[in-house]
């Protein structure tokens, strides 16, 4: 039965009095006030109420939102392991020095942008304007790692020394006080794309993700999921990749997805005979894939539509059939794989019933039904959200009204301005590696140098793109990884003759598989600490789990009706010789054929293998020896049937 997530709280300690938090006391009502204040001027921003006739320009609006919520990120995030319960002085300090230093600069929006104080300022000025590049690095640091840190700080420090780089990575060389005035003053790098994404648009669906969890959404998926696939064969691991796919398209947090269900999906998994490498492999598999998956996605998903310059609604519908194929073939591969060990369901009498789980929540399908038809009906995306927000609000409220209604309240608050925080404090800092490429000119000559360098070859030139994404994937946020490509590598596929939309979703997916890929796979880590497994090792199962994810890229980028560009009947034949290799491809890699109902012998694998490579590849010719390979398989299969029927039981199976 589904359980009411907020009936679980209120016997728990207030918020600001929990043991073990980082958030207590001062701490926590200092990020309470941030956090209300910034989401009531971004309400203000984004709806135009100008309340109390306060609306400021766009620039002096990105520097309040820094101002606000950067504070938050370095009260949140301890500058070491050993602080992780407690607020230090210097945490203090640096949300001060954050805040007062934003703040300036939002009052001085106009003299900034008048007296160009971008290119050359008062002395006082340049010295609040390194301080604000110290404090984002610092920021980048807590929130995203040593890694990104010293990638932004090497990217930030660039103008300095671009003059003696060789090649087509020389640029304009600036001095430091330019480079510090172009960082903080400019439109192009702390508060560049990024940044204006989070405070244009972002915002109102990190609200509504948060709305939805602290309205008991998060249990209602995870129950709903259990109600249709629990009592299937290999249900468990059909639950987790339904409500991973549920939730991770609604927090777009590959991580955050992995702890939060795969801490009650790996357990059941293992309980019925799953073992701990795949269980966790299944759970990391299907929450990478949750951030690729609409309507929400994650937050790299409206950079993309700002860098574009497209609405969100284009790139949400762009991306459904490959999430959606992506999420066919782990539900395909699981059942061979439970069909080939014997794997059963849960008993119905352990699962919710479909009923009740409809009739207690939903109000959640309707919230997620009303956004999408917003979305793609209305040019209001930035407002959308907060529609269903309130929604979701009042749903809140009645299921609290027990227990008083504060307490969804302050948790809606507390956390969305702790993920806006996160946010901030990671992208102010990769801001500064957009800005520093920009400044110097050299975004631009890197994409002309390996256009070149790729000779015109298209398929060279995606496996460059690949193969950077992937390697940038390992040591970056996907943001960040994303941000740096799409301004040098994006161009050079659009120019090689790709679809503009099919590049940028290339460079996505390329950056997504580091979560699922050792020796970084931070999604297979974080599963494979709950399955109790080796990492290396659930890392590996879930790269042969994922295998799709490497081949998806390179589909819909060379054949655009994959993401729905194009005529329909050519549409229509992709998906339909697309879902029919996944079929084979799910066959060959778990070795179980569907209709003769048996495993796969070796070479009839390879078989597979290969005609589902074939039907991958939008040609006539591949998709006619992809069929013939299919009839082959099922032909012999079909006419050796009888005889299979009358082997001894010992004896079938896999060669």
């Amino acid at each position: 039965m589904q359980t009411d997530t907020l009936s679980q709280t209120q016997d728990q300690p207030k918020p600001w009095a929990q043991p073990g938090s980082r958030l207590t006391g001062p701490a926590w009502f200092t990020v309470l006030i941030l956090s209300t204040t910034g989401l009531a001027i971004i309400i203000n921003q984004i709806f135009n109420l100008q309340f109390l006739g306060f609306r400021p320009i766009s620039t002096a609006y990105y520097y309040i939102i820094v101002g606000l919520f950067m504070p938050v990120a370095f009260l949140n995030s301890p500058a070491r392991t050993a602080d992780a319960d407690r607020v230090r002085w210097y945490d203090w300090l640096l949300a001060a020095a954050a805040l007062g230093t934003c703040f300036y600069f939002a009052l001085h929006a106009n003299d900034i942008l008048t007296r160009g104080w971008e290119f050359e300022a008062p002395l006082p000025v340049v010295l609040l304007a390194g301080l604000l590049v110290l404090l984002s690095l610092e920021a980048v640091r807590r929130c995203a790692g040593l890694p990104l840190f010293l990638i932004c700080a090497v990217f930030a420090a660039f103008p300095l020394y671009t003059g003696h780089m060789p090649g087509f990575l020389w640029g304009v060389q600036m001095s430091l006080s330019e480079t510090v005035l172009s960082h903080s003053l400019g439109v192009e790098s702390i508060i560049g794309i990024p940044i204006r994404v989070i405070a244009d648009l972002l915002i109102g669906f990190i609200v509504f993700g948060v709305a939805l969890t602290v309205s008991g959404g998060g249990t209602f998926f995870m129950d709903l999921a259990s109600a249709l696939m629990g009592h299937a064969r290999g249900g468990p691991a059909k639950v987790a990749i339904l409500s991973s796919g549920f939730f991770g398209s609604l927090s777009g947090s590959v991580i955050s997805n992995v702890i939060s269900t795969g801490s009650m999906t790996i357990p059941t998994m293992k309980r019925c005979g799953y073992p701990a490498a795949y269980a966790g492999a299944v759970e990391s598999c299907a929450s990478t894939g949750g951030a690729l998956m609409p309507p929400v996605m994650g937050s790299v998903a409206f950079v993309m539509a700002s860098f574009m310059n497209v609405p969100y609604a284009d790139i949400m519908v762009a991306a459904t059939v490959p999430a959606l194929l992506f999420y066919l073939v782990l539900l395909i591969q699981t059942d061979c794989y439970a069909a080939r060990n014997g794997l059963q369901g849960l008993p119905r009498d352990q699962l919710p019933k479909i009923w009740v789980v409809l009739r207690s929540g939903w109000i959640f399908l309707l919230s997620l039904g009303l956004l999408v038809f917003l979305l793609l009906a209305t040019n209001a995306e930035a407002k959308s959200p907060f529609y269903i927000t309130v929604l979701l609000l009042i749903t809140a409220l009645v299921r609290a009204r027990k227990s008083g209604v504060l307490t969804p309240i302050l948790t809606l608050l507390i956390e969305t301005g702790a993920t806006i925080g996160m946010l901030v404090g990671v992208l102010a800092g990769v801001g500064m590696v957009v800005g520093a490429l920009a400044i110097t000119g050299v975004g631009n000559a890197f994409s002309r140098e390996l256009l070149q360098y790729a000779g015109g070859n298209v398929y060279l030139l995606l496996a460059f793109g690949a193969l950077t994404s992937f390697i940038l994937g390992m040591g970056m946020t996907v943001s960040a990884c994303y941000i740096f490509l799409a301004v040098v590598l994006a161009p050079a596929l659009v120019q090689g003759g790709l679809s503009e939309m099919g590049s940028h979703l290339f460079i996505l997916y390329w950056a997504m598989l580091s979560y699922i890929t050792p020796p970084v796979a931070m999604a297979a880590v974080a599963a494979s600490s709950i399955a109790k497994a080796p990492a290396m090792r659930t890392g590996i199962v879930a790269m042969r789990l994922g295998a799709i994810l490497f081949v998806l890229p390179f589909l819909f980028v060379l054949n655009p009706s994959l993401i729905l560009q194009g005529e329909p009947l050519e549409i229509t034949l992709s998906v339909s010789t697309a879902i029919l290799s996944i079929l084979m491809l799910s066959a060959a890699s778990e070795r179980y054929i569907y209709v003769l109902g048996r495993g796969a012998r070796g070479w009839e694998a390879l078989v597979l293998l290969a005609g589902g490579l074939c039907l991958l590849v939008p040609d006539l010719v591949t998709d006619l020896v992809g069929l013939s390979a299919l009839a082959l398989i099922m032909g012999i299969g079909l006419l050796n049937k009888p005889a299979m029927a009358a082997t001894p039981a010992s004896q079938k199976g896999i060669e």
